[in-house]
């Protein structure tokens, strides 16, 4: 299961499994019988290659039970490298694009990656249960991390505004507390809970700046304080490969904070060690710098009377992307992204330097003035260094993808 609880690419298949052919649809008139057999044949093999995913998928099961077992990584790099380039050459060989090949052996890979997380696999063969109680539990990212502490063997008590059980009690009760609420209400909940955390316990929480809250964390209670950041929305259908920032508050964090990162790290998550306030100055770029500009993009169409259903008529790829993430954005709650962006004490700083640039820019084109336009282009290409070069192919990957589904 995925983390929001929707069937994800874990979901098992046994070497029995029955796949139904395909559901019957409307045949258009005067369809070639010859097209129609090798359409049966296409058919026939797509089954056969459904067939052989759930063999594969029963062996990487078995793989999840010796890598749990011996304490090998469920990632393995360099033989991901070795297999993919090993891909590549024999689609080559066999006149298939290596670049197909290598795009629908990557997919399956994180879907083996997930399967394996699914099943423990670096989950240590003995852990020892903690109770752990999530103060907000019932939000998106509460059921997130209800699952994924769940799974690997732990006590998990929720405590919300509509539970039986109290957050204060909860946390009498924790191991470990996680405050999971709106940004808002961080620090409020903190001062409630805080006094309730046992001193040998360990207080953390999950909200998008670092500073604020770990300072209230450490102000509120003598237990070991730990802020993170999960870098994703709780809707994702995996945890493998997403990021997550742990900011610890206190030197002697040691213990807690190495069974933060095992957990994490179990889960399939990538941790990033830094400071509070090193989180909040690199997240006004990736997070109110973004947002902001998103917000800038929306208003602006809405503003001109844009047809969006129009300009997708003449839709480039790019501007198909964009849209999309414009629209993504605006498909969300207000609430959290003004929080995001307005508690961010680097805030103004970023917003201003994007008018200050927006208008340079502005007077450029309408002046007419190439040159100059010119020279401010190599100077952001200058900054962008080879990972502008990096990103022409990561995006032609991306773009890719959203044409063919089309």
């Amino acid at each position: 299961m995925g983390p929001d609880g929707t069937a994800g690419p874990g979901v098992v298949y046994s070497l029995d499994h029955q796949i139904p052919p395909p559901a019957p649809c409307t045949m258009p008139e005067n369809v070639p019988p010859d097209l129609l057999a090798l359409r049966e044949r296409i058919d026939q093999l797509d089954r056969r290659f459904v067939e052989l995913l759930a063999e594969r998928n029963d062996l990487v099961a078995q793989v999840a039970n010796v890598k749990r077992q011996s304490g090998f990584p469920i990632r393995d790099p360099d033989r991901e490298a070795r297999m993919l380039e090993t891909r590549r050459e024999l689609g080559s060989s066999d006149g298939i694009r290596p670049e197909v090949v290598e795009s629908l052996f990557r997919v399956i890979l994180w879907a083996s990656r997930d399967r394996q997380a699914s099943l423990r696999a670096a989950v240590p063969k003995h852990v020892e249960p903690r109770v752990i109680a999530i103060i907000g539990g019932l939000g998106g990212m509460g059921r997130c991390l209800e699952t994924m502490f769940g799974e690997q063997g732990h006590e998990v008590l929720v405590a919300d505004l509509d539970t039986t059980l109290r957050p204060r009690e909860a946390a009498q009760r924790a191991d470990v507390t996680v405050i999971s609420v709106n940004i808002r209400a961080t620090r409020e909940v903190v001062e409630l809970i805080g006094p309730q955390c046992r001193e040998d316990s360990l207080l953390m929480d999950v909200t998008s700046i670092k500073t604020d809250p770990v300072a209230a964390m450490l102000a509120s209670t003598p237990a070991t304080v730990i802020g993170t950041h999960p870098l994703f929305g709780p809707s994702i259908n995996s945890l493998q490969g997403q990021r997550v920032v742990v900011t610890p508050g206190r030197e002697d964090s040691g213990p807690w904070l190495d069974w933060l990162e095992a957990a994490l790290t179990a889960a399939g998550l990538e941790v990033i060690q830094t400071t509070p306030e090193r989180h909040d100055r690199i997240m006004s770029v990736v997070q109110v710098l973004t947002h902001y500009s998103t917000e800038v993009i929306g208003r602006t169409m809405q503003q001109l009377g844009v047809s969006v259903e129009e300009s997708l008529q003449f839709t480039s790829p790019i501007y198909h992307m964009e849209l999309l993430m414009a629209a993504r954005h605006f498909a969300q709650s207000p609430d959290l992204y003004s929080a995001i962006e307005m508690t961010n004490p680097n805030a103004e700083a970023v917003t201003s330097a994007f008018t200050q640039a927006a208008d340079e820019i502005r007077d450029l084109i309408v002046t007419g003035d190439q040159q100059g336009f010119r020279e401010a282009f190599g100077e952001v290409t200058d900054f962008f260094g080879d990972f502008a070069r990096t990103a022409l192919t990561e995006s032609t990957y991306l773009i890719d993808r959203l044409v063919e589904r089309a």
